[in-house]
């Protein structure tokens, strides 16, 4: 899926080139992507895969990290709804 193409309000997993944003889609204002109640993972530990955390958080729900975070929409490499992720 394109985030231009997810409705706002849904939780989304985002990938990008430096971090995975996981949260719910608020909006998309020209090269920036909003979140609200959001987590934010730039570094996985050695040796995890980064797909474990993704799982475990949708069997869980995601630890906010953030109320409200805004990063730019570049470097986005895929996007999942995370109610579709199987869970751990």
């Amino acid at each position: 899926m394109d985030i231009t193409q997810a409705p706002s309000g849904i939780n989304v997993v985002v990938e990008t080139d430096k971090a995975i944003y996981i949260g719910r889609l608020a909006n998309q204002r020209g090269t920036q992507v909003a979140l609200r109640d959001a987590a934010a993972v730039f570094t996985v530990a050695s040796g995890q895969n980064p797909e474990d955390y993704i799982r475990k958080t949708a069997r869980f729900g995601v630890i906010v990290q953030h109320k409200d975070l805004v990063f730019e929409a570049s470097g986005i490499r895929r996007v999942r709804k995370l109610g579709e992720v199987p869970k751990a």
